[in-house]
Parts: structure tokens; C-alpha cells; sequence
């Protein structure tokens, strides 16, 4: 989930409104948290610290969708084929999940079927 879907969820789960997670938050006007809920930009790291506390939630929790963008040894289609897992149901995931396995080692599934 990104930071911004994060972030709108835990403000709808805990009543706070955009004025209220900016007072709570140091050097953080109305304006910039409305942008990092929108998506439109970043808090920094003294400001996602705050955002954690003020939510009580770790602050890797809020960033886990960021630092696994960031791994170098994901490729971009990596990247898409989990973004496009993460947006199936359960019945397609287990699906996708098949055809990968399948394709990763066709000549091992054949041979434990025929066992």
C-alpha cells in the first residue's frame, strides 16, 4: 500500500483531519500534509517519524511499500507483477500464482504429476 493510501486510512480510522495531523506535526502546514495525502509529495524523515507517533504506528509501517520500490535487485516487471498481484482477489492471486509456478519449473511439475 503506498504512504498516501496509508496515510488517508489512518486519518479516516482515527478522525483526524488534514488541520489536525498538521498541527500534531512539526513544520507541517495544512497545504503539505493535504499534498502527502494526496500523494503529491513526501514527508521527510523527522516528519514521517511524526506521522508515525502521532498514529502510533512504526514508521517502517508506513514506508514498507517505498523501501520494497526501492530494492535494486527488482526488476520493473517485478515491480508490475506484484503491483498487479496486490490488486487481485484471492481467487486470481491464487491463479497468478499457478501460471508462475508452472512456468518456473514445467519440467518438475510434469515429472511429480506423473509420479
Amino acid at each position: 500500500m503506498s504512504l498516501d493510501t496509508t496515510l488517508r486510512l489512518l486519518a479516516r480510522a482515527s478522525g483526524m483531519t488534514a488541520t489536525d495531523i498538521a498541527t500534531a506535526i512539526p513544520r507541517a502546514g495544512v497545504a503539505t500534509v493535504k499534498s502527502w495525502l494526496s500523494g503529491d509529495k513526501m514527508p521527510g524523515k523527522d516528519q514521517t517519524d511524526a506521522l508515525a507517533r502521532t498514529f502510533g504506528v512504526p514508521a517502517g509501517a508506513l514506508l514498507s511499500e517505498l523501501a520494497s520500490t526501492l530494492d535494486p535487485a527488482r526488476t520493473k516487471g517485478e515491480h508490475d507483477l506484484l503491483a498487479a498481484y496486490r490488486s487481485f482477489n484471492t481467487r486470481q492471486q491464487g491463479a497468478l500464482l499457478e501460471v508462475a509456478r508452472s512456468m518456473a519449473d514445467p519440467v518438475g511439475r510434469k515429472k511429480a504429476k506423473r509420479a
